[in-house]
């Protein structure tokens, strides 16, 4: 284990005086605690997945499938695949209680080499990009209201982006239970909005407003690329349906919770999305919708005149929950690459006062701010999409070799295998597609960093490099002083 460098600086001299002062302290381990109930749990996923995607995809999504009908189609299918995928993660999960979701299975299934690439590109890109998209979309309509008559200033929206990654990191640096309020209060902001869309939506359609419904399917794309680039950006807006498996060591009875949580929240989901899409389509006409650069506004502007300022301001809301449910797990997966060996090992300690993954908390949010200087969100989207469904694709890979290699192993959930096997085919088609359909040097970059990994996980992980340990020791304790951290406590 790469940075095994460190030696266990223990700062346990406060133990001492806490437990001559509080009797109920010592029982506490220095680990991630089980806060997570639940309903924290459903909130996560409804409130991870329903972000900005609803309000921004839509046109992307119109755009590749080319009429209504493909469109609300599409809507559908990724609702089912997000719950074919999830009920994959559902047997994973109760199978292998890891926090860390896709790295703690690959890791089982494929060992340490596979696991280390999904962590490797994660951390560094996959996550951190992520949780940047979301706040850039939160500053975006944040910012609108106050240029009624032109777009906002590059530079505000960035600036907004990076206040709103400063706040969000420092709630879940300072509590797992003021993050879980915060994620709970604006998953409760965002389903507001989208009761008051659909119920427009359909108050509209029993008024007789369906025209824009009628010959749904007329100039429907036929392109085996543009229906893949079609089901990435609608994937985009149910992305989030595997983030409870990122914390399921701080989850309250995981064999019951997970996959309850999971049951209940992505249906849900799937429902909202389709019928804000049919609500969208009462009042704009497909090209009205591709012309509108902020979807939901328009819709806001049109239907609920007097108080449309409502709807920017939900969806702000409901943006800035989505960041935080973002920024709370891609710490856990940090953490837990760090514990593993497979980053730093600073990034697997835990806040002595807080009982926080902060330092993996912060590390992802500095490598946000940074991907939000040069951010172009549909670009982002794109190559996001390509990395991201290529280790979904291999993880429900990894339920079904489990199948032969892990027999022994408890399954409090089994799904059918073929649920794994359309998961993994339709996987492989989101990668293939667009690189097949329209070939661009960007995917070459994004698989050239992939494997660049390798480049560090050889002489710093695999062949365990004493300069990298000597290094790293003096760093590791500094932050360590510095952030009040220490290693987690092993309890088995």
């Amino acid at each position: 284990m790469e940075t095994d460098s460190i030696s266990k600086t223990s700062q346990n001299g406060p133990a001492d005086k806490i437990g001559h002062s509080e009797e109920k302290q010592p029982e506490k381990a220095t680990i991630l605690q089980k806060d997570i109930g639940l309903l924290s749990g459903i909130s996560l996923i409804v409130g991870t997945m329903i972000g900005s995607g609803i309000f921004i995809s839509p046109k992307s999504v119109l755009l590749y499938s080319g009429a209504v009908g493909p469109c609300l189609l599409i809507w559908t299918a990724c609702g089912v695949l997000a719950t074919m995928g999830a009920l994959c993660y559902a047997e994973l999960g109760t199978m292998i209680t890891k926090s860390g979701a896709e790295y703690s299975y690959l890791m089982e299934a494929f060992g340490s080499l596979v696991a280390y690439l999904y962590s490797w590109t994660s951390v560094i890109v996959l996550k951190p990009s992520s949780f940047a998209i979301i706040t850039l979309s939160f500053a975006e309509y944040t910012s609108a209201p106050f240029y009624p008559d032109c777009t906002p200033p590059l530079v505000v929206v960035k600036c907004l982006s990076a206040a709103a990654i400063i706040v969000i990191t420092g709630v879940n640096c300072l509590s797992v239970k003021l993050a879980n309020y915060v994620q709970n209060f604006f998953t409760g902001a965002k389903l507001i909005i989208i009761v008051i869309i659909v119920v427009a939506g359909i108050v509209l359609m029993a008024q007789g407003k369906t025209e824009n419904l009628s010959n749904a399917f007329e100039g429907s794309s036929t392109s085996f690329g543009t229906i893949g680039l079609a089901f990435y950006n609608g994937l985009w807006a149910y992305d989030g349906w595997n983030q409870l498996n990122f914390i399921t060591e701080e989850l309250k009875n995981p064999y019951r919770n997970l996959p309850l949580a999971i049951v209940i929240g992505i249906p849900l989901v799937t429902v909202c999305y389709v019928l804000v899409n049919i609500a969208y389509f009462t009042v704009m006409t497909p090209s009205e919708l591709l012309s509108s650069s902020a979807v939901a506004v328009t819709f806001g502007d049109r239907v609920l005149y007097p108080v449309a300022w409502l709807v920017p301001l939900f969806v702000a809301f409901s943006t800035f929950g989505s960041a935080n449910g973002s920024c709370f797990t891609s710490g856990r997966l940090s953490y837990v690459a760090g514990r593993e060996g497979h980053m730093v090992k600073i990034l697997s300690y835990i806040s002595l006062k807080r009982y926080t993954p902060l330092p993996a908390l912060l590390f992802n949010g500095i490598l946000a701010i940074f991907y939000i200087i040069p951010a172009d969100i549909d670009t982002l989207i794109n190559y996001f999409s390509f990395a991201q469904w290529a280790f979904y694709g291999l993880t429900a890979l990894s339920l079904i070799v489990m199948r032969f290699t892990r027999k022994e192993l408890d399954r409090p959930v089994k799904v059918p295998t073929v649920i794994a096997g359309i998961v993994t085919l339709v996987s492989c088609y989101l990668v293939l597609a667009p690189i097949i359909d329209k070939p661009e040097w960007e995917y070459l970059y994004c698989a050239i960093f992939i494997f660049g990994g390798l480049i560090l996980y050889f002489p710093l992980i695999y062949w365990k490099a004493k300069w990298a340990r000597k290094l790293m020791r003096p760093i590791t304790m500094h932050l360590q002083l510095l952030m009040e951290v220490v290693p987690s406590e092993k309890t088995e």
